[in-house]
């Protein structure tokens, strides 16, 4: 065995740590990276992200799980019951008795033979209940889909007004120059140059306002993502719409197919009706067998003898506890219809609101593209008539104003849209 000096020793456990810290460290993290930085996302890609690692989502699936063990808990009356039992007891009579040991142990079976399906309707009940507990994470990653096609054209909105104020800034710097240009030769005024600078000066501010902007829509994209700490990335730009040819109708039909809220809900008032059938079912009696074998004594060797049996258990008063167990169904029966009625009507409601939403927002958008086209023209005719010396700096800066609202607002109705279209998609139970 080859020994090292103490000093060699500790150099070979710092080279050691460092290779791990450089080379290892990184490449687990890599792996468990879901996003890096400088990544481009589209939004296929961030709902991705959000149904894996939304905190929403992954409760839902969590109580998944736990309606998943109640159905085998349920299954369990089926196959028979096994126990173990030991006993050692000291006994002492009153006086001078001597005291004496008791040992016992017993291995039993007991097995439900018939109990008029009480354990068929419990099983049924539980997974009534597995099925509503699927359809509330359907619900679940349907909301997360929303938010989070919300917040992703909300950052592209604030992106892309961002850049609409970045070029109005560079198009008062150009006005800037041209002014001081012509009041150097004296075709202009200092005020021409002073209402250029004032004019620019407003322009940066509203910049630093949408950067701002843009920054709270990023943290407002990463929260619906369930990734507050992501690294920086980019996003990319989907603009373009196509105008729906849905039909009312057919998405309020739709919508009562597919709305796993409304699902869920219908699952839960089966499971409320086979509740009241197995209360029901206290009124009858239940025959299970039983099995036995056991060993006693005070010494060895213990005593042993077996036992085989079968009860039948009815109840015949139980002070109304039956009566009262099938109210108790009842009224959750009831408190169930009414909210299935309730949730359909909030349906039909989100259903007629997103549809007509979706449905005047492309006429918002022909009013944006033709007041644009109004704005460029004016903002032409505007430098044109002041580089020809005959226009005014007020005219210019109105038309650079109102062409960058046009801007802001037909990319606004666009993203408009895309939102509208988002609300209409998940109001019919789509993700």
């Amino acid at each position: 065995m080859i020994s090292f000096p103490k000093k060699k020793r500790w150099l070979c456990y710092r080279i050691f740590m460092y290779l791990f810290i450089f080379f290892i460290i990184p490449q687990n993290i890599a792996a468990d990276e879901v996003i890096k930085k400088g990544d481009s996302l589209n939004l296929n890609k961030c709902l991705d992200i959000a149904l894996k690692k939304h905190p929403q989502i992954i409760a839902a699936m969590n109580s998944l799980d736990v309606f998943k063990s109640k159905v085998g808990q349920s299954k369990a009356d089926y196959y028979p019951q096994i126990k173990w039992n030991s006993d050692l007891s000291r006994n002492a009579l009153p006086g001078n008795a001597p005291v004496s040991n008791e040992y016992s142990s017993s291995v039993s079976l007991n097995q439900n033979i018939f109990d008029f399906n009480r354990r068929g309707t419990q099983v049924d009940i539980q997974n009534l209940n597995l099925d509503s507990s699927r359809a509330d994470l359907n619900d679940v990653m349907s909301k997360i889909t929303l938010g989070v096609k919300q917040a992703y054209y909300e950052l592209l909105r604030s992106q892309r007004t961002r850049d609409i104020t970045a070029e109005t800034v560079k198009q008062f710097e150009k006005h800037l120059e041209t002014a001081k240009g012509f009041f150097k030769v004296g075709v202009k005024p200092k005020f021409d140059v002073t209402k250029a600078e004032v004019d620019l000066s407003n322009a940066r501010l509203n910049l630093l306002k949408t950067e701002n902007a843009v920054r709270i829509a990023l943290i407002t994209m990463n929260n619906a993502m369930g990734m507050p700490d992501a690294p920086p990335y980019d996003v990319e730009d989907d603009v373009a719409y196509q105008k729906s040819a849905l039909d009312l109708g057919e998405s309020l039909r739709k919508a009562y197919i597919a709305r796993p809220d409304l699902q869920s809900l219908l699952l839960k008032k089966e499971a409320a009706q086979r509740a009241l059938e197995l209360a029901k079912k206290d009124y009858f009696p239940v025959l299970s067998g039983k099995a036995g074998y056991g060993w006693s004594g005070d010494g060895l060797p213990l005593q042993s003898g077996w036992n085989v049996g079968a009860t039948l258990d009815l109840n015949l008063f139980t002070g109304y506890s039956t009566k009262y167990k099938m109210d108790e169904a009842m009224a959750n029966l009831e408190v169930l219809r009414a909210n299935e009625k309730e949730r359909r009507q909030t349906i039909r409601l989100e259903v007629e609101q997103s549809y007509t939403n979706l449905q005047e927002v492309p006429k918002r958008i022909s009013t944006a593209e033709m007041t644009l086209r109004q704005a460029e023209e004016n903002l032409d005719l505007a430098q044109g008539r002041y580089n020809a010396g005959i226009g005014n700096p007020l005219e210019v800066t109105d038309a650079l104003v109102a062409q960058s609202n046009a801007k802001t607002a037909l990319f606004g109705e666009l993203y408009d849209y895309k939102i509208a279209e988002a609300k209409l998609e998940k109001a019919m139970g789509g993700n």
